[in-house]
């Protein structure tokens, strides 16, 4: 069941999705989003894998979730779960720092609760444009680099958009056999 505070950021996302690239059988290819600028609690991990960094990133923002804030109160889960990736020149090698990032509810975002573990910060992301491209199943370093590449070609001018730095929006459990996911390129100001 899918609560009013997890739907909270994907309306904002669906209320300003404002162009959608589509192929000749009318697939959506990839979308361009704006969002609004937010606060995230965010966590950046460095482990073997990067799905090891997600996996200890998300217990660490969970517990900040569950009660382990100044608020002492229940945040509520939102989603998409995010997770920053940077990449190698050639968007070849993932590098193992991800920072995983949680969106906090709207009545959070003027006034968000501190994290009781200093590893996690709140930040403030500026508005942004991002061009979004929706993929299932697993999330680990081979599909993230094919994501990148797919969507670097469907994209009209890539060199406006690609840089060393993506993010993987999940949308479901990291778990679930057919995850739900987005890659996102940030548009360059």
């Amino acid at each position: 069941m899918v609560t009013r505070r997890q739907t909270d950021f994907l309306k904002l996302a669906l209320a300003v999705c404002f162009n959608a690239s589509q192929s000749t059988c009318g697939d959506v290819l990839y979308e361009k989003r704006h969002y609004e600028k937010a606060h995230w609690a965010c966590f950046t991990v460095r482990e073997d894998t990067y799905e090891q960094s997600i996996c200890y990133g998300f217990m660490k923002l969970m517990r900040y979730i569950c009660q382990q804030n100044s608020s002492g109160s229940y945040l509520g889960m939102t989603i998409p779960i995010l997770t920053v990736i940077r990449t190698d020149e050639n968007h070849s090698v993932l590098s193992r720092d991800v920072t995983v990032a949680y969106y906090l509810p709207t009545e959070y975002q003027a006034q968000p609760p501190l994290p009781s573990d200093t590893e996690i910060s709140i930040e403030e992301w500026p508005a942004t444009i991002v061009y979004t491209r929706s993929f299932t199943g697993a999330t680990n370093e081979v599909t993230i680099i094919n994501e990148i590449s797919v969507m670097a070609e469907m994209l009209d001018s890539p060199a406006t958009h690609v840089n060393d730095s993506f993010i993987v929006a999940g949308y479901t459990n990291p778990a679930a056999a057919n995850r739900q996911n987005e890659i996102w390129f940030l548009e360059r100001p």
